[in-house]
């Protein structure tokens, strides 16, 4: 059985890596707003934090970057 040529390889991998991207971008997604129901319930972020055992910088990190990448209601984007 004769391998795969290097080319194909490259391919594929590069599939499965965008594939995998995908899902933690999805996943991460979704932790955020977790996180942001656990600061609905809790009433802010330290306590979030505090309750995960994770440090505030942690989870008011996760939740920026979700917000900064969703779009907000009412606006247009370009896609």
């Amino acid at each position: 059985m004769e391998p795969k040529p290097w080319r194909d390889r490259v391919r594929e991998e590069e599939e499965l890596l965008a594939r995998l991207n995908d899902l933690v971008s999805d996943a991460a997604a979704r932790r955020a707003e977790a996180l942001l129901d656990g600061v609905a319930e809790l009433g802010s972020r330290a306590e979030v934090a505090r309750e995960l055992g994770r440090s505030w910088q942690a989870v008011d990190q996760a939740i920026q970057r979700y917000q900064r990448k969703r779009p907000t209601e009412g606006t247009t984007t370009t896609e």
